[in-house]
Formats: C-alpha cells, sequence, structure tokens
C-alpha cells in the first residue's frame, strides 16, 4: 500500500516548505537538506552559517506566519535533473538528493521566489497553514551518518484546526503528569545515576515487572515452538565482519582491546545467533527453527539523546531469530504477526500502525532477494487483513522490515515491533541446510522483536498506564492493612495464605491511622487494599478496596485468591 496524501500529511508538508523559505529568506547563507512529515507535525535538516538555538524560534516562526498571510500558490511539478541540479549550484545535499531520485525527472515545487525538491503533495495555498508552532532545535546528521555533516533539526507541529493544536497540547500537559522518568522513581521501580548514564538501575519492584514482562512472552512463545538460547556479550568484531554490522554499525558500537585484539560488547543479538545455529549441521526437515534470545545490547548513543527508558545504551531486546526455507517465509511471517498481536493484547495495545520499510541506498544483497522478502512481508500482512503503509528506502541494510507502532491512552505512537526478511547473513555465514538430495541450500532468517527493548515497553507502559499496572503485572498486587495492632498476627496469617497462591503480598502493620496506610497504598498504585478489623479476623475475611475506588465487604480469603487467580494470564 502506498502512502495516502491526506490532507493533514499535505499541510504538515507544505509547513516544512513554510519553515525552510522562512528560514532562508531571515539566514539566506543557510544550505536546505530535507523536511519531511512526522507523526504530530514535520521538520527541517538545515546546515547554517551559525547554529540556531531555541530563541532564533519566535522569529522564524513570526516569518512563517507573515509568508502564511501572503497566501502564495504552491505549484509545481517534474522537470529534467539537469534543469534542477542548475537551482542548486552550490548545495550538495539536493545535488545528491537528485542524483539518487530514479527516472529522468525530478519534482520542483514553487511558492513565490521560494522552491524546493519535492514529490508534491501540498495544499494548494501557503493560507491554509494557520495552526503551527516551532517545538524544537536539535542536532541531526546528513543521511543519519554520524560520520557525516552534522546539521541543525528544527522541528514543529502543524494541525488543520485550532482545536486540534490545543487537543495536542493538553495531552503534552497531561503526559508531563505521568512522565515514567518521575513515576518510575516515585514508584520504587528504577534509578539513573551519572556514573552509568545510559543505564537503567532497576529496583527490586521494577525487575519483577521486567521478569513479568518476559515470563509473559516465554509463555506464547514455548506454545509456538521456540527454543532460547543466551550467548556471550563480548565477541570478536570479525564476526560483525562476517555479519556486514561493522560496515554498516561501527559508529553505534562499543570497542575493547582484548589480548590486543578488537572486541566489540554486543550491539546486536542475531549474528550471535547465527553462530549458535551454524555449530552444527540441519536438515531441511528440522526447519523453521525459531530461537529466540532476550539478549542485552549496548550501543553508542550521545548524552544529549538520552531520555530515561526511551532511548539508553544499555538494553535488553525480546529477540528471535527463525530460520526457515524459502517457501516457508510468509507462513512465518502470519505467524510472527499473530504471536506479536497475542503479547499486546493484555496491554490493550490493539491498534496497530504498521509499514513495509523497503530497500535503503545503503544495503546488501541482489534486487531479486529484495523483492521476494518485500512480497514475502506484505502477503503476510494480507492474510490477516491488516492495513499498512510502505516506507521507501527505510529497511534495513540487509533486509525489508515491517515496523509495527502501538498507541497508547494519550493518542501517542511508539515503534515497538520489527519483522525483518535476511538473505545476506545466511549467506554471509554460508550457512547451508542439507535438502532431501543431500545437496545443501541457503536458509531465510527472520529477525524479530515484539517488546523491542524491555526497558523502553517498560516505560511506555508505565506512562500508558499512569502507573497503574494490570493486576497479573503488579510488583506488589496486594496490601494487607490492618486497622489496629491487634489484627497484625491475623494480617500475617492472610498474607501467607495469599503468598502461598502465588500472588505478591505486603502488609501494613504500622501504627499510623487506616486512611493513611490506605493513601499510602494508592500512592504505590496497589491494585488490590484488603482491609482487615477485629470484625474481619473473627469471620475470617477482609475488606476489599480497588485501585478503580470500588469496595467489597466480607470476603472470604478462598474466595478472594479464586477471584484473583482470574486476573492472570496464564
Amino acid at each position: 500500500m502506498e502512502e495516502k496524501v491526506t490532507p493533514l500529511f499535505a499541510l504538515r508538508h507544505s509547513a516544512a516548505h513554510l519553515l525552510a523559505q522562512a528560514v532562508t529568506e531571515l539566514y539566506p547563507e543557510t544550505k536546505l537538506t530535507i523536511g519531511p512529515v512526522t507523526e504530530h507535525g514535520f521538520f527541517y535538516d538545515f546546515l547554517p552559517e551559525k547554529n540556531f538555538t531555541i530563541d532564533d524560534l519566535p522569529a522564524i516562526e513570526k516569518r512563517m506566519h507573515e509568508l502564511a498571510k501572503k497566501n502564495y500558490e504552491i505549484r509545481g511539478g517534474q522537470v529534467p535533473k539537469a534543469e534542477a541540479s542548475a537551482l542548486y549550484p552550490n548545495n550538495q545535499f539536493k545535488q545528491e538528493l537528485i542524483d539518487g531520485i530514479p527516472g529522468e525527472t525530478v519534482g520542483i515545487y514553487y511558492q513565490g521566489d521560494f522552491f524546493d525538491l519535492c514529490r508534491g503533495g501540498h495544499v494548494e495555498r501557503l493560507g491554509e497553514i494557520k495552526h503551527f508552532r516551532l517545538t524544537a532545535v536539535s542536532g541531526s546528521y546528513w543521511r543519519a551518518d554520524r560520520s557525516g555533516i552534522a546539521l541543525q533539526r528544527i522541528t514543529g507541529i502543524a494541525f488543520l484546526t485550532k482545536e486540534d493544536m490545543d487537543a495536542y497540547f493538553e495531552r503534552v500537559e497531561e503526559a508531563k503528569k505521568y512522565d515514567h522518568r518521575t513515576l518510575g522513581p516515585e514508584l520504587d521501580l528504577f534509578s539513573f545515576h551519572e556514573e552509568s548514564a545510559g543505564g537503567v538501575f532497576f529496583h527490586p519492584k521494577g525487575t519483577k515487572i521486567f521478569h513479568e514482562l518476559l515470563a509473559w512472552s516465554r509463555h506464547l512463545q514455548e506454545k509456538d515452538g521456540y527454543v532460547e538460547i543466551k550467548t556471550p556479550l563480548l565477541n570478536h568484531e570479525s564476526l560483525y565482519k562476517t555479519s556486514g554490522h561493522y560496515d554498516n554499525y561501527k559508529e553505534n558500537a562499543y570497542e575493547v582491546m582484548v589480548e590486543g585484539h578488537p572486541h566489540w560488547i554486543r550491539p546486536m543479538n542475531c549474528p550471535s545467533c547465527v553462530l549458535f545455529f551454524k555449530q552444527k549441521p540441519h536438515s531441511y526437515r528440522e526447519l523453521p527453527m525459531r530461537i529466540a534470545e532476550y539478549g542485552l545490547c549496548h550501543r553508542y548513543e550521545l548524552s544529549g539523546v538520552l531520555h530515561g527508558l526511551f532511548r539508553v545504551r544499555s538494553f535488553t531486546q525480546d529477540d528471535a531469530h527463525i530460520f526457515c526455507m524459502p517457501a516457508q517465509l510468509e507462513d512465518e511471517i502470519v505467524k510472527v504477526l499473530e504471536l506479536t498481536q497475542k503479547i499486546y493484547k493484555p496491554f490493550g495495545f490493539t491498534e496497530l500502525k504498521i509499514a513495509v520499510a523497503t530497500r535503503p541506498i545503503k544495503s546488501m544483497g541482489t534486487d531479486e532477494m529484495w523483492s521476494q522478502s518485500i512480497s514475502s512481508l506484505t502477503k503476510g500482512l494480507d492474510t490477516l487483513n491488516l492495513d499498512y503503509e510502505m516506507k521507501d528506502g527505510e529497511g534495513a541494510f540487509y533486509g525489508p522490515k515491517i515496523e509495527i507502532q502501538i498507541e497508547d491512552r494519550l493518542g501517542r505512537l511508539w515503534q515497538c515491533g520489527t519483522v525483518q526478511v535476511d538473505f545476506n547473513m545466511p549467506h554471509n555465514f554460508k550457512i547451508g541446510v542439507v535438502q532431501s538430495d543431500q545437496s545443501k541450500a541457503e536458509p531465510v532468517i527472520i529477525h524479530r522483536a515484539i517488546y523491542g527493548s524491555i526497558e523502553r515497553f517498560m516505560g511506555i507502559l508505565i506512562e500508558h498506564t499512569k502507573g497503574h499496572l494490570p493486576f497479573w503485572l503488579s510488583p506488589v498486587q496486594m496490601t494487607v492493612l490492618t486497622i489496629t495492632d491487634k489484627q497484625e498476627a491475623g494480617a500475617r496469617e492472610y498474607q501467607k495464605q495469599l503468598q502461598a497462591a502465588g500472588f505478591r503480598v505486603e502488609i501494613d502493620a504500622s501504627s499510623d491511622k487506616i486512611s493513611a496506610k490506605i493513601r499510602r497504598s494508592q500512592l504505590s498504585k496497589i491494585p488490590m487494599m484488603l482491609v482487615v478489623g477485629g470484625r474481619e479476623i473473627e469471620q475470617g475475611v477482609v475488606t476489599v478496596r480497588r485501585s478503580d475506588g470500588s469496595q467489597e465487604s466480607g470476603v472470604a480469603i478462598d474466595a478472594l485468591i479464586e477471584k484473583a487467580k482470574e486476573m492472570l494470564l496464564y
């Protein structure tokens, strides 16, 4: 499916052009690069003579409004490449883009005296662009290559109506209240320390959530026939030269010397999994082989982009690599997509936005490999009647991929799941599967992650639930609250019964008033509070107060256990 040019897309696309026009009028020596549409607006990357700061944004935004009021018509179309190149005699970025566009023509669009290289998809006139705001200035790199030219990115938001823009800012303010970087420490889940920038210190409660997420994934994977492995964190750089990651990922890797030889602290799990597969011969009858690993990875991220659990240097991927024959590819993709839906469902992530990313400029393999891979991905999606869009040139260097975004309660989209087809790595590692005639054939690898990064998924989930995690996932599922000190012995007996049934239970037998104990449990966002007074102990019952405010009196422990079991996933 090709991306549709909706009115909102056209508005945001045109707003990016409006930004570029305003910048070039205010700062004429600035070189333009690209300015795509984003989830809530747009950005444009520039090479200015002097770096922009956040203080420059009001003047640029003001100039954008002035230009919009001039209401220039946006007009243009396809022109010969030579004609387009002549428009950018001193802009190496535009020249590179023009050279890389297939065919003999490219799109050039005008608004007043300003023009830009573009495929089209605009509003008719600048006056239609009314409800926008510039929000940030940040660093970027040409072609996202850190070894390349450093650029400046100006980001903005744009909406069709003022009401939509106001609603967006209301959601932003709402999100600030439930930022995981605040809730995590408040709930004693995790912390961050300068001594390990980009790393997460999980506390006992956070570690329990972490392992419950893994347990849910493991439970479903085992049903689907996955086996699980664990591989080394440190590997000789030759492993990544063979896999192809060395030439495409070196700037993201941590390199250490071991006995005079360069090693990498693992930035990804796939090459290690291939070594595991290769360590003994395999017959075609063994395929598909589904191999999972919850692998700890380290990647170099600039300190300026580190962001809580969302952007870290050390993270755990719920990786799996499926070795199959080309004829099995489509069926395996369908199984992965079905598994993905099952894993997301208990979290309330049922609305998915899916895209298929195709071959980038920097890539490996033949056109035939890429075509077959893309076809398998789209057929798998079509089999399950899942809507998707195409993202041209945004695949991995070794193969195309399905990108799966989840939508949270605040309407934000998060990239989590990926399904990637790889013909290249089996070839690089010279993997052969013995066929019925004793000849060898290369299998295909499906790289698959569903949570993506466990750390990041946890951060998304904390903000999605505002800290009120589902009962089955909560690090403390119940807390027993005594009204007076006299109930402590009976309360501890209740705690033992509930713990023996498999529940995570704490007790608050402090001398505080019951109202203070309830308030403390509410702030800790514990799903169930079991209030115990003298009458409850005599009758062998509890009063259940739930985090949603509901209450039930006279509940026997056995009945409570049965009801609570119904709230577990398996």
